[in-house]
């Protein structure tokens, strides 16, 4: 099984995840949250739950890759040809 590398987030990425968090915390919790605690809890779930929303997201992609393949199956099925011309 191949060993799958930690994402990396771009500074303006992590700059906007920072700020949804600090945003949440101050709305829903009515508490401040500076920049580093904020990155630290990013990235304490990412590596504690990411694993399950990134195979959430393999399910749903492996869902869609299945419908699609079915309606290919469906037209090629729909472009045989009986014998005889008929």
């Amino acid at each position: 099984m191949k060993t799958v590398e930690p994402i990396k987030f771009s500074k303006e990425e992590m700059r906007d995840m920072v700020r949804r968090v600090q945003d949440y915390f101050d709305a829903e919790l009515d508490q401040e949250l500076s920049a580093l605690p904020a990155e630290m809890l990013i990235e304490f779930f990412g590596r504690e739950v990411g694993a399950y929303f990134y195979n959430r997201g393999l399910r749903d992609a492996q869902a869609v890759f299945t419908a699609k393949a079915e309606d290919v199956a469906d037209l090629i099925y729909g472009l045989e040809q009986k014998p005889g011309g008929r």
